[in-house]
């Protein structure tokens, strides 16, 4: 069935989604390319944003609520993806979700809700199966340069080594901005989640998680200060470590573990060497295991949505986010000790003006259909449903690069 729209941003007159849609005036509102449309809740604060951006009057404005399955679907039914910049998701994404997978229309997000994905995956698969849809979550920071690092070095290791790589270490080197408070929302929620269903531990401390019956070999402990031998440094926990671990070893099960049923992956931060990279390894690693009880009192809680996050539309100064950047090495080695090494960059802040260009761009993908592989209906990651043709789209328009690192 035709389709009105290649894209409908939802959300838009949230902070990252304002963000989006800037982001795609910007970079295809001028060769009238891409049809794409801004909805939201508020027909006014949507009027509202397209003047303050310097939109036209001529691009659509869509109403409808989180809640309101009917705008939803009447909303879904017009265009060929949906990004969605409104979170938490397991607080307000079900419904527009379900849309999608019914109607049989791509669906983008910036999830980083394990628990929430793990139970949407079982629910959607045979639904976005039947109907085509890809439902695709995490495409913003988390998990997209960890997802499509990971794939592109064991792309090269096939091609430069002969064979995969049995292990890869990913290692933040330097990240300037950090995650949005979109992220820390989300954890917030995860831990409130947790209070109310105790089963979900275990889903957020199993790396396989979002791998519906298959138990890998024994992941590495990423919550304590080591010192890598691959990487050459001391390292430390990292915050998003949990979602993007489980994001890696999705896709490689939707690709069909090329790189081994015995894969393992670890993700961390570098702290440097000598006694000075171990001190900071230590007490970053204590920080991290502090958070996490802290995290886990209400009171706490509700703390920190107070005072610590965001209001509502507010985030980094526009000279803040183009001062961010970010960088993320990966260490492979081989069955037989062979190393292989890649570096990610971003050029921009990782939170906000990064995860803007790679959730629109994400969308694209999608959208362009010759650019994709064979990939069917049902719930994806962006490295096993776009892969290699997202990462040419973000190193040509988004400001990252991969690049093989040399000896």
């Amino acid at each position: 069935m035709q389709k009105t729209f290649d894209l409908i941003v939802f959300g838009a007159t949230g902070f990252t989604g304002r963000l989006v849609a800037e982001y795609l005036h910007k970079t295809y509102g001028v060769d009238q390319t891409v049809k794409w449309a801004m909805a939201g809740r508020s027909e006014a604060k949507l009027k509202r944003v397209r003047d303050e951006l310097g939109i036209g009057p001529d691009l659509p404005l869509l109403v409808a609520d989180a809640s309101d399955t009917t705008a939803l679907k009447s909303l879904v039914a017009q265009t060929r993806v949906v990004i969605t910049t409104v979170g938490p998701y397991q607080m307000v994404g079900n419904e527009l979700v379900l849309a999608c997978a019914e109607a049989g229309t791509d669906y983008v997000d910036l999830c980083g809700e394990p628990g929430w994905m793990a139970q949407k995956i079982p629910q959607l698969q045979p639904i976005a199966a039947a109907s085509g849809a890809r439902i695709v979550f995490s495409c913003g920071f988390d998990s997209i340069p960890f997802d499509l690092g990971v794939l592109f070095l064991q792309t090269e290791a096939q091609q430069r080594l002969g064979k995969p790589l049995t292990r890869v270490h990913g290692r933040v080197k330097v990240i300037k901005g950090g995650p949005s408070g979109g992220t820390a929302a989300s954890l917030l929620a995860t831990m409130e989640a947790v209070g109310r269903d105790k089963s979900l531990i275990k889903i957020l401390g199993n790396p396989f998680a979002l791998v519906p019956g298959f138990k890998g070999p024994r992941q590495p402990n990423d919550h304590i200060a080591e010192w890598d031998e691959l990487a050459n440094s001391w390292t430390s926990p990292f915050v998003m470590a949990p979602i993007n671990t489980k994001n890696v070893h999705r896709t490689h099960a939707l690709l069909g573990h090329p790189w081994g049923t015995d894969f393992i992956y670890s993700e961390r931060m570098l702290t440097g060497k000598g006694e000075k990279g171990e001190l900071r390894a230590k007490k970053a690693a204590r920080n991290d295991k502090l958070q996490n009880i802290l995290l886990a009192i209400g009171p706490t809680r509700a703390l920190i949505r107070r005072f610590v996050l965001p209001k509502p539309g507010e985030g980094p100064t526009l000279e803040q986010r183009e001062k961010g950047h970010y960088e993320v090495l990966f260490v492979g080695k081989t069955a037989d000790g062979r190393v292989l090494k890649a570096t990610v960059k971003g050029d921009r802040d990782p939170g906000y003006a990064s995860t803007c260009k790679l959730i629109s761009e994400a969308a694209l993908c999608l959208a362009n259909e010759d650019a994709l592989p064979k990939a069917a209906g049902g719930v994806w990651t962006p490295g096993a449903a776009m892969g290699l043709p997202l990462l040419e789209r973000l190193q040509d328009r988004a400001g990252l690069s991969f690049a093989i690192e040399a000896d």
